[in-house]
């Protein structure tokens, strides 16, 4: 990724072991969010950033955060600040200005195809993704973490939907929450508003709950075992389990048996026996 597709807004960096960050930086707004789907647009670069991960045959894990004591804090009603640029919205595939729409449909398919599509590529990339949620999380930024694979909190951490906007969950929020915590606990959630980090943790919100001053320390830890791991192992397991989430028992024993396959012959499956055969560490490539 050259610099000039990085903004300041959202930080993009690697480090040694496979890590890659991904940090909301608008720490004196709380990490809110800048535009919708412009090209410099928060979650735009959110998904660019987190497919130049994919791309990248040195990270292994890619975590979201936020800088400063918020993780996100949904919608900036404020508008941008001096100097901050978000870029142009792009046209419609049917020649509408989504920018400028002339009717309410055109506004729900700019909000749908333009916003929502977008975070919802966040569940889709390739490698394992984890929010880590070191302060509150409200609307947009609540989208944000469900739509990772792992959730990581600490005691600042809290979750908000869109209730002060006077708004339903969205962005993928109603499709997976339920499927996290079970449908009685979404509903209270959805009637409250209310979910602390304690509660988040208990219900399976939370994969794991720290202390805030252990959170970078915990998640670079976990990193470094998912990195040890096969990557071909984990990047089907992912893809498989997401789609199970919509499929029956047959079609997803039909789909591991297919996997099972295609991973018996890659060269990560010889490596690991033969690093078992010589009591060694083994060395995967994704191959």
């Amino acid at each position: 990724m050259s610099e000039a597709d990085k903004v300041e807004h959202v930080k993009y960096s690697k480090e040694k072991g496979g890590l890659a960050w991904i940090t909301l930086n608008r720490p004196d707004r709380r990490n809110a969010i800048l535009g919708n789907h412009q090209e410099f647009a928060t979650v735009s670069k959110v998904v660019d950033y987190l497919h130049a991960s994919d791309d990248d045959k040195d990270v292994r894990v890619t975590v979201l955060t936020g800088a400063g004591k918020s993780f996100c804090a949904g919608a900036d009603f404020k508008g941008p600040k001096s100097g901050e640029e978000v870029g142009q919205h792009p046209i419609g595939t049917r020649g509408i200005d989504y920018a400028n729409p002339e009717n309410v449909d055109d506004t729900r398919q700019f909000f749908y195809h333009g916003f929502t599509r977008k975070i919802c590529e966040i569940s889709n990339v390739r490698k394992p993704t984890i929010a880590m949620v070191n302060g509150t999380a409200a609307g947009v930024g609540m989208d944000l973490a469900l739509h990772c694979d792992i959730r990581i909190g600490c005691e600042n951490s809290h979750f908000m939907a869109y209730h002060g906007v006077a708004q339903i969950i969205e962005n993928g929020g109603s499709y997976y929450l339920p499927k996290m915590v079970g449908l009685g606990r979404a509903l209270e959630f959805a009637y409250t508003n209310e979910l602390t980090a304690d509660t988040a943790y208990q219900w399976g919100l939370l994969n794991h709950l720290v202390k805030s001053s252990e959170m970078r320390s915990f998640t670079r830890n976990l990193c470094q075992r998912i990195a040890k791991q096969p990557p071909l192992v984990q990047w089907i397991s992912k893809r498989i389990m997401r789609a199970a989430l919509d499929s029956s028992l047959e079609t997803t024993m039909v789909m591991t048996s297919n996997a099972a396959g295609i991973l018996q012959s890659s060269e990560d499956s010889k490596e690991a026996k033969r690093a078992f055969a010589a009591k060694r560490e083994p060395v995967f490539k994704g191959k």
